[in-house]
């Protein structure tokens, strides 16, 4: 009886607490179900009934209706911000892996909009009105700027060393310099990519020292290829040696293997243009021997993701015939914005029109005068800020000890900086900076000059609410 008694005198409590479809029909959380859709609100409406419910019986008093749409907004906050939308990079890094990499830009934007609404000629022959080949004008385009025979495009370079090594090494031994057997993006080791594949490791050499005698001594009736590494993501010194592909292709045609190159980063320009140390470009390696050369089309070629695979269309077509392949293959619209990134290199308007190239090649000068017109401007507003030199790193796994030098805007914020990141984080127009000391850095060579005045206002807006 005294049980019964408890039960009823709860559901008198609760009954206090609207249905989901009454809190949903409330006037302002309509703009959010406009936006977000009403499925995406019912979990988290039936979240905060069942946190009534449980603190009601703990005698904790009910919200109010405004306190229960603001607990509702609170945790869609949570939710809404997951959905992936623009940001303003000023954390110093260009090629930012958790930022999506090489940025798009307006330019490459607007010329594919005139292709991608409606259909397109994904495969479809205009000229012979039949059925044509997925990314034809892609490879032709990878072909001419790479100086190699043909090209393929994958979803990504570990995806393209995947398919590699499964169609032309399955069951079989491949040779790899132990120095080269590198860890990439995401925990994946090369090993595991080989043993994953199908293909046998053969390790030559040591960590620091391997020379073309172990390639030769390593070589047996079964092995298939030579493979190489580049070391993109990291630099080793002092007594090393490595073998380059000139001298390795002199043993893949002695004993007729070919010699794959993975490039990883992938660049088409003299990156000691721009101030800083050589990094081998694709069309030096097909031009020094490599049979295939296979990298990544979201760094340093300023792209979408995907993988690229160069070189002799006797490999390339094997590889394209395979099953795995169309696994693995991409869509329309990763191909149509290689189309017009291609263009503008074979144009040589990389410089003016890749984000990260304009990044790259943007003198001190320009970013110097940048940063002080940001300074000075949020000075205005009586917000503290001055000017330090820094160095902007090119990231993504790519140039590693590389380095560009800057100017950087350093804020000081009215309370924990930690707190004043966030603030910037959760905008309508999210702003990353990164934190020394005290202090919120900016630093205006990761993006673009257009959006200057944006990053000065959301400053400025955090900065008031805050202070």
């Amino acid at each position: 009886m005294k049980n019964k008694t408890e039960n009823n005198n709860l559901n008198l409590l609760l009954s206090g607490i609207p249905s989901v479809e009454k809190i949903l029909q409330h006037k302002n959380l309509q703009p959010l179900i406009l936006k977000y859709s009403q499925k995406m609100l019912t979990p988290i409406v039936r979240k905060v009934i069942s946190e009534e419910k449980k603190n009601r019986s703990k005698n904790i008093p009910l919200y109010s209706a405004e306190e229960r749409i603001n607990k509702i907004k609170e945790y869609f906050d949570q939710e809404k911000f997951t959905f992936l939308q623009r940001v303003i990079n000023g954390s110093g890094v260009i090629l930012h892996t958790n930022l999506g990499r090489a940025p798009l830009g307006k330019e490459i934007l607007a010329s594919i909009q005139n292709s991608l609404p409606g259909y397109i000629n994904l495969e479809y022959d205009l000229v012979e009105g039949s059925r044509g080949k997925r990314g034809k004008i892609v490879e032709k385009l990878l072909g001419i700027l790479s100086h190699s025979e043909n090209s393929l495009i994958v979803n990504n370079n570990a995806a393209a060393i995947f398919l590699i090594l499964n169609v032309l090494a399955k069951n079989k031994e491949v040779i790899v310099s132990r120095g080269e057997l590198i860890q990439i993006g995401g925990g994946f080791r090369i090993p595991e990519i080989l043993e994953q594949s199908g293909a046998y490791l053969r390790e030559i050499g040591t960590t620091n020292q391997t020379f073309i005698e172990d390639y030769e001594k390593a070589i047996n009736d079964h092995t298939s290829l030579l493979l190489k590494v580049h070391q993109s993501n990291f630099k080793m010194n002092g007594f090393t040696h490595q073998v380059e592909i000139k001298e390795l292709k002199k043993i893949g045609e002695k004993y007729n293997l070919p010699v794959v190159m993975d490039l990883g980063s992938g660049t088409f320009l003299n990156t000691e243009e721009f101030g800083l140390k050589h990094e081998p470009t694709v069309q030096e390696n097909i031009r020094a021997g490599a049979d295939l050369v296979c990298f990544s089309t979201d760094k340093l070629l300023g792209g979408p993701q995907g993988g690229a695979i160069c070189g002799k269309e006797i490999y390339l077509k094997k590889i394209s015939q395979h099953p795995l392949f169309r696994t693995l293959r991409v869509d329309k619209i990763t191909l149509t914005i290689l189309q017009e990134i291609l263009l503008y290199y074979l144009k040589n308007e990389a410089t003016e029109k890749i984000p990260i190239w304009k990044m790259i090649s943007c003198p001190l000068e320009k970013i110097d005068a940048r940063s002080q017109n940001i300074c000075q401007k949020l000075k205005n507003e009586n917000i503290p800020a001055f000017l330090e030199e820094g160095q902007t790193a090119i990231g993504g796994g790519s140039l590693p000890e590389q380095s560009l030098p800057t100017k950087l805007v350093i804020i000081k914020p009215p309370g924990p900086v930690e707190i004043f990141s966030k603030e910037l984080r959760l905008g309508s127009s999210p702003l990353l900076g990164r934190k020394e000391k005290e202090n919120f850095v900016l630093d205006p060579r990761c993006f673009d000059s257009s959006d200057d005045n944006l990053v000065i206002k959301i400053i400025k807006s955090v900065y008031s609410k805050m202070k």
